[in-house]
């Protein structure tokens, strides 16, 4: 079936090269007006005049956008999504003085979730997701990444990715699965030093064969941080995992410059992500490797930090920066990917065209998808988001407004739409 995009306002294309966008690309995303977009089957068939296109795409079902701007679908590629409960006490108690770390060594934060977790089965883990990459969806988002850790254990590792996989079946969404069993060091581990080994020791021979038996994931992820994992321990765990043939991620430098963004460039990383205390010389390394620099700037919103990621330094040095939501139970529990586009602007000095290219190229390329997805040009895939604006600058404006009015991943409506379609 053709379906045939027109009455958009603008059609913001973000077409380009099939990578990440970097420097002077940044500037421009692409605004065509008087444009519509032409969809066969499951890929963008053409972008162009839309009394072209109507000509050319006779008997196509019509989709009216209303005046709405039509973008490519939003890429949102760093999230948790696969939780328990919320953990809401935790701000409180930051606000009143605790810090993130004393807050773990307490038994709350990433402990508190595994704690939760390991005592939900596959199927309540499954009920509560749903709706909340329902959710995600439904503030634009057309391709989401998916991480494990809150299980850091075999078991329950493995329950989380399983859910994941069920997810990826169910929903429209496209879902890429990152497995994170280097999320923390579980409180029975952090007895002794040998314990500690033990651990990092199981995940490389025990559980990342059993994830690569089932093919659960298509990357690894380790938090690289101070009271975390060394960046020997992380370098031991990625090497071993791009050697099972998973694809490399990384939780860099989030709370102290530790050398993160070095390892990642070193390891040539899809990605290294959060980066809030990168050093300068992560920040020169990013910009001479292909790495895509992942910026969560919600994230350091809701832990009340003074700092930002420094998008600007990142940017002008070369470095390929995207941005994503962070969602999880602690630290950014937000699906709107808009309102990060909105701190991007507003807190971390990017324009327009650079957050919608990170939120749509870039997220992509932060997931090895840069080929497939993120931009509006003939032969990608057909991912698209319409949202009830005039102007592109409208979408980070209107901040925390759910501004979507509807999404197509793979040319099949996601997230519900009430359009004339014809």
């Amino acid at each position: 079936m053709t379906l045939l995009f027109v009455n958009a306002s603008q059609v913001v294309t973000c077409a380009g090269a099939p990578r990440a966008r970097v420097g002077a690309e940044m500037r421009d995303c692409g605004v065509l007006t008087d444009a519509a977009v032409a969809v066969e089957g499951t890929r963008v068939a053409a972008v162009g005049a839309r009394e072209d296109l109507e000509r050319a795409h006779e008997g196509a079902t019509v989709v009216d956008c209303g005046g709405g701007v039509l973008t490519p679908g939003l890429v949102d590629s760093h999230t948790h999504a696969i939780f328990g409960r919320a953990r809401y006490e935790e701000q409180e108690r930051r606000a009143a003085g605790a810090d993130y770390m004393e807050i773990a060594r307490q038994g709350g934060g990433i402990h508190a979730s595994v704690r939760d977790l390991r005592a939900r089965d596959a199927a309540e883990l499954l009920a509560l997701a749903r709706p909340r990459l329902e959710r995600l969806a439904s503030y634009g988002t057309t391709t989401v990444e998916v991480k494990s850790g809150y299980g850091l254990s075999i078991e329950d590792e493995l329950k989380i990715l399983r859910v994941i996989r069920q997810l990826s079946a169910e929903l429209a969404l496209r879902i890429v699965p990152t497995w994170l069993g280097a999320h923390e060091i579980p409180r029975e581990a952090r007895a002794t030093p040998a314990t500690r080994a033990s651990y990092v020791k199981m995940l490389r021979k025990e559980m990342l064969p059993l994830v690569m038996n089932e093919q659960l994931a298509a990357f690894a992820d380790v938090f690289c941080e101070p009271g975390v994992f060394t960046i020997a321990e992380s370098r031991e765990l990625l090497l071993a995992a791009r050697a099972a043939g998973l694809k490399l991620k990384l939780h860099a430098d989030e709370l102290a410059p530790s050398g993160g963004a070095e390892l990642a460039a070193e390891l040539r990383a899809t990605s290294a992500d959060h980066l809030a205390a990168i050093s300068a010389e992560g920040v020169q390394a990013l910009a001479s490797s292909g790495t895509v620099a992942t910026l969560l700037p919600g994230t350091m919103l809701f832990l009340g930090k003074g700092t930002r990621p420094p998008a600007r330094a990142l940017l002008d040095a070369g470095a390929a920066v995207a941005l994503a939501t962070d969602f999880n139970p602690g630290t950014s529990p937000t699906p709107n990917l808009p309102f990060i586009l909105t701190l991007g602007v507003s807190e971390l000095h990017m324009s327009v065209s650079e957050v919608l290219l990170a939120a749509t190229v870039n997220g992509a390329a932060a997931l090895g998808l840069a080929a497939d997805t993120g931009q509006l040009a003939p032969g990608y895939s057909a991912d698209l988001a319409l949202f009830d604006i005039e102007d592109i600058r409208e979408l980070p404006y209107w901040y925390a407004d759910r501004r979507c009015m509807g999404t197509w991943v793979r040319g099949k409506a996601c997230h519900p739409i009430h359009l004339p379609i014809t």
